[in-house]
């Protein structure tokens, strides 16, 4: 499997491979069909609370990524149903935030790829 991370409003693409939303808002002013989703992952998201308190803030990343994989241990139900979409080919993590380096997708990335 080969995971990569994808803003939703760049348009989707046959090397994207199985798309996943791994947002818990559906991106503002793009379809169900212009978006291409294959599976919304929105139990996966961060909480409410934890994107909120992140606010995209850089000096923030490393505390975010910890809390947030703190959830993600505390919710193994839905990061199952998760991993049941991943498959063996190219799995492209979809996200709608401005800032394309440090968010919840590639925060998600990096947990999926951690060794157990």
């Amino acid at each position: 499997m080969r995971l990569c991370t994808k803003r939703v409003y760049e348009g989707s693409a046959s090397a994207d491979g199985v798309r996943i939303l791994v947002d818990r808002l559906w991106p503002r002013g793009v379809t169900k069909a212009k978006a291409k989703i294959d599976f919304w992952a929105k139990a996966v998201a961060p909480s409410n609370e934890l994107r909120k308190w992140y606010g995209h803030d850089p000096d923030k990343w490393d505390e975010f990524r910890d809390r947030y994989f703190q959830e993600l241990d505390a919710n193994a139900e839905a990061v199952a149903e998760l991993r049941t979409h991943l498959g063996n080919g190219t799995v492209s993590l979809v996200f709608s935030s401005k800032e394309v380096r440090l968010n919840n997708a590639s925060a998600l990335k990096d947990y999926l790829e951690t060794p157990d």
